[in-house]
């Protein structure tokens, strides 16, 4: 069964800046596409990044500019590098992997990991 697992999650003031990654356990994701997610409370959860190759990464237009997705395949990771923080940031934030980037972009993935918590101050 696959698993993804996410890290680096954190508290930062606005401004600053947070690196998550996302480790998958096997490389049977090697030709998924990946995406990060998040879900502020009270809110649904909406698509943030997702990369189908390491040239072709797409962004929701809230962090076009001040977040980056990159995937390292060798070590089986998925990363999401967050700048230019703001408090409308702050959420729960998902990888997820699906075979088909328009199916992430709508919400919908095979797999999922559990989340890691960013808080971002004021």
């Amino acid at each position: 069964q696959v698993q993804l697992v996410e890290s680096g999650g954190g508290s930062v003031q606005a401004g600053g800046s947070l690196r998550l990654s996302c480790v998958a356990s096997t490389y049977t994701l090697g030709t998924y596409k990946m995406a990060w997610f998040r879900q502020a409370p009270g809110k649904e959860r909406e698509a943030v990044a997702v990369i189908e190759d390491p040239t072709k990464a797409s962004y929701a237009d809230f962090v076009k500019g001040r977040f980056t997705i990159s995937r390292d395949r060798a070590k089986k990771t998925l990363f999401l590098q967050m700048d230019s923080l703001t408090p409308e940031d702050t959420g729960v934030y998902y990888c997820a992997a699906d075979r088909f980037p328009q199916f992430l972009w709508r919400g919908r993935a095979e797999y999922w990991g559990q989340g890691t918590q960013v808080t971002v101050s004021s």
